[in-house]
């Protein structure tokens, strides 16, 4: 299938890697692989993947001992944009930026966001959705009458997610992230929330959202996004995770911003982990109504109360 692209947009394609620090590895690497991904310990890092495809979504570096720390991200770009999409971002407040110490490739151009957050645009495959992804709608169908249609709790699988859905960053100006990152690199709103959350898409088609902002005293991450094959895994995840040990989280419950399902995890760090279901689709062509939702309305159709600390950053905090 040949790559979509909107005509006359000069813009990224995909969130195609997060870089973060913890503290320690082995933590990590305990934590993700409960989760269901795929981690690949090396020297002084985790590679993570899912089981699904090669493609490393994200790495994750040894702090020595440091609080986990946002490192950088990489935006995925066609060859045929990487020039243009480095003079429209230089044009439009980015701060030019030399490439991470520990980048696993240093290619492409870096800058800086407004809130200080290191970004390396280049050339890459594209990793973001074509398509609305079509899962299985549950679990268990197309059962006979009159046969059990569960199986017993004992033989669950563990959930692997499918592929990174979405990354929410903290930010210190949600109005001013959008405007960058829309009109430096091409993002479009997807919808909002007054100055307390935005989601942005890809114009050349992703999910509803590719990068989000939520409203901070600094810049951090908050979740990653994965998605899963239907609404019974993201349950049995939620399962998977209490199981382990990791008591702290919010949902299940279903989006208004996105309709996803969704469960977040509490990761070890004061962050979240996302297993999500079923998140709207925006396709190369669809020229996406954006909303204002107010703020009482927007944040989850049904599920849990939210948690006290879902919009803590533990990266705003003072060592």
């Amino acid at each position: 299938m040949q790559n979509p692209r909107r005509k006359g947009a000069t813009a990224i394609h995909s969130a195609y890697q997060f870089c973060f620090s913890v503290p320690d590895l082995s933590v990590a690497q305990t934590y993700y692989n409960q989760f269901g991904l795929k981690v690949d310990r090396q020297a002084d890092r985790l590679a993570l993947s899912t089981f699904h495809s090669p493609h490393t979504w994200g790495y994750v570096l040894d702090g020595a001992g440091a609080r986990k720390k946002l490192e950088y991200l990489t935006l995925g770009a066609y060859p045929e944009d990487l020039s243009n999409l480095e003079s429209q971002a230089l044009a439009n407040g980015a701060k030019p930026a030399k490439p991470h110490p520990k980048a696993a490739e240093r290619d492409g151009f870096w800058i800086h966001d407004p809130d200080g957050n290191l970004l390396q645009v280049a050339i890459r495959e594209k990793v973001t959705a074509n398509e609305k992804a079509v899962g299985d709608p549950i679990l268990y169908k197309k059962n006979p009458i009159g046969v059990p249609i569960a199986h017993a709790r004992g033989e669950t699988k563990q959930v692997r997610p499918l592929r990174m859905s979405h990354i929410l960053l903290f930010s210190t100006n949600v109005p001013r992230s959008v405007a960058f990152y829309s009109d430096a690199l091409g993002l479009r709103l997807s919808d909002g929330s007054a100055d307390v959350v935005a989601f942005t898409h890809g114009a050349h088609s992703s999910d509803h959202h590719l990068l989000a902002f939520f409203k901070s005293s600094a810049p951090g991450l908050h979740h990653t996004s994965w998605t899963v094959a239907n609404l019974d895994e993201v349950g049995l995840g939620m399962e998977q995770m209490l199981a382990a040990g990791h008591k702290e989280g919010w949902g299940v419950g279903r989006h208004v911003i996105g309709s996803n399902y969704f469960y977040y995890v509490r990761d070890p760090w004061g962050s979240f982990t996302e297993y999500s279901y079923d998140i709207d689709f925006i396709g190369v062509d669809t020229n996406w109504p954006a909303a204002n939702y107010s703020p009482e309305s927007s944040l989850y159709l049904w599920g849990p109360n939210v948690p006290d600390y879902f919009g803590e950053n533990t990266e705003a905090l003072s060592p």
